[in-house]
This record gives C-alpha cells, structure tokens and sequence, in this order.
C-alpha cells in the first residue's frame, strides 16, 4: 500500500511539473536573434516598414530581430527562402500582396502560398497612392481619364516591375475607367520616383509610404488613394473611388512564419506586435507614413490573405500579365 501511495504521489508530482515545464519553454522563446527576410530591397515600403515592426519586436521580445533583405523576383526568392527554413519561429516573413499575386504570375512557384505559411499578424494596411509628374496637366482623377481619352497613346504610366502590385492597381483602374496608357516596369520605386520628379513618367499608383516625402514637397502631385475612402494621412487628396466607384486596393503587410511553427511561437510574436500596435506614438508615426496601424489575431490575417489571392488571381488572369 505504501508503494502504491509513493508511485500516486510521484505521478502526481509529474503531472503538476510538466504544465510548468511548458510554459518555461514557451518562455524562454527566443533566446537568441530572430530574423525578418524581406522580398525587397532597402529604401521601398517593405524595407520601412519591416524596420519598424522588427525594432518594435526587439524593443519587447528582448531578441535582436534582423531584418535580411533578399531583394529579387518580386518577393519570390524571400518568399521561397522562407518556405524552406526550419519551422522553429527564428525565421519569419514580411511581406504584402506580391505574397499572393507572384503564385499567379509565374509558371513556376516551388512553394504553395496559402499552405506553406502560417498568417502570424497584419501589421498594417496602406492604400496605395495615385500621384503624377507635375508636368502633367492633369489635376485630378477625372481630369486624368479625360486627359487620357483625348490623348489615346500618349500617356505613361511607371510600376515598380511587370506583375507587381503598383502595375496591377493601374491595370485595374484602366480596366474600370475605360482608358488606355502604356507600361514602363521599373526594377523598384526608388528609381520610378526620380524619373517621375524628372518629368519622364507620367503617372504611377504605388505604396503611399515612399510617394508621401514627394507629394508633401510639391515634387509630385497626388491625384488619390486607393482606399475605399479618404486616408487620415491625406486628407485632401481623393479616393479614387469617388470617381471610379467600386475601385479599391489595399496593400498589406504583415509576417508569416513556415507552416508548422510552433503556435505558442506565433501566438507570442502576435501578442508583442498586437501591443506595440496599440501606442500611440507608433500609431501616430505610422498614419505620417500614411500605413494604417491594423493588428488582430492571425485568423484575421489569414482571412485577408485568402481573400486576395482569389481577387488578385482574377485581376492577374484579365490583364493577362505573366512574368516568365
């Protein structure tokens, strides 16, 4: 009988210290850097605004998280990097809607983006921005289409590549208003930008977080945003939608981890952003930028993202844009 008690209490002992031995693992995650791979290169929106979620991170994990930028193919060598890593929540992925456009636009994908990744948190949500050179005449959105239907062949408009989501927004927006312009892929905003403020591209729609510093100075003008309203940031500067109604983009950006990451990992890294995303000094410095601070849980994001591969799947097969 005394065995029996010894062997119940031992047991007993060993249930209640493995529930505490969970959650000192748990954590202790991580307990040493965490890197943040980037599709793009320094300077663009995804570099921006990953710095900012990393320092974010780093300020609570008590890790160093490293951005790495793998700049290349549209985000798909990051994209494809990220796949293949070890699903341990010490490598993770920033990225936005080339996530689920690129599977549509190449022939060749080697990883599935909707099952390879676990959804870890939307960081934020940033309209895209229509903005012109100013030696276009045109001053508005319906000054744009009338200039463009009077002048059929004679406007261009610059992206910052073939399939990428600046040249997508505009293949919709002339699908909706019925115009016509020709295409000029850039390898990234940065250069499309300095040839804008030259005069030697016309127009472009692209993330509002690298064409803010330009509208602001004067260097170019802001025609309107991609958001189904009016952005807090600019206030003065039309949705596109007042006068192409229905037309909407929003680019997204956020982390995903490798399919089968522990949960307690991605839940953790959820919970820290979800908190830095509640200060108001981040929400503040984010609206500048003109990126809406969003947060959630990651079945928010993962609903986003399956949203839009199917609306970007759509999109890429009408304009019949292909990569290779």
């Amino acid at each position: 009988m005394i065995k029996r008690y010894s062997l119940i209490v031992a047991a007993a002992a060993i249930a209640a210290v493995l529930p505490a031995t969970g959650v000192i693992a748990a954590s202790t995650y991580p307990d040493r850097p965490v890197r943040l791979i980037v599709g793009f290169p320094p300077g663009g929106a995804a570099d921006i605004l990953a710095r900012v979620s990393a320092q974010q991170l780093s300020e609570r994990l008590g890790q160093q998280v490293v951005v790495d930028n793998r700049g290349g193919a549209g985000g798909l060598i990051a994209t494809e990097t990220t796949a293949k890593a070890n699903a341990d929540g010490y490598t993770l992925l920033f990225s936005s809607i080339p996530h689920v456009i690129n599977p549509h636009l190449y022939k060749k994908v080697s990883y599935d983006a909707l099952k390879d990744f676990a959804p870890v948190v939307q960081f934020v949500a940033v309209p895209l921005m229509m903005a012109s050179s100013n030696a276009l005449p045109a001053q508005s959105v319906k000054d744009l289409i009338a200039y463009a239907k009077a002048n059929p062949g004679k406007l261009n408009y610059g992206s910052a590549g073939n399939g990428s989501s600046s040249h997508l927004a505009v293949e919709l927006f002339k699908s909706m208003a019925e115009i016509r312009m020709d295409h000029i892929p850039y390898k990234g905003t940065g250069p499309l930008i300095t040839d804008m403020i030259a005069g030697q591209i016309g127009l472009t729609i692209a993330s509002a977080v690298p064409l803010a510093p330009q509208v602001r100075s004067g260097k170019l003008r802001g025609l309107g945003v991609t958001g189904p309203k009016r952005s807090p940031a600019f206030p003065a500067i039309p949705a596109i939608a007042e006068t192409v109604k229905g037309y909407e983009v929003i680019n997204w950006f956020g982390i995903f981890a490798p399919a089968g990451t522990p949960r307690a990992r991605t839940t953790r890294i959820n919970a820290v952003l979800n908190e830095a995303l509640r200060a108001p000094e981040l929400v503040k410095m984010l609206q500048a930028q003109g990126a809406e601070a969003v947060g959630g849980t990651a079945e928010d994001f993962e609903r986003v993202v399956r949203a839009d591969y199917a609306k970007w799947g759509r999109v890429v097969k009408e304009s019949g844009a292909r990569v290779d």
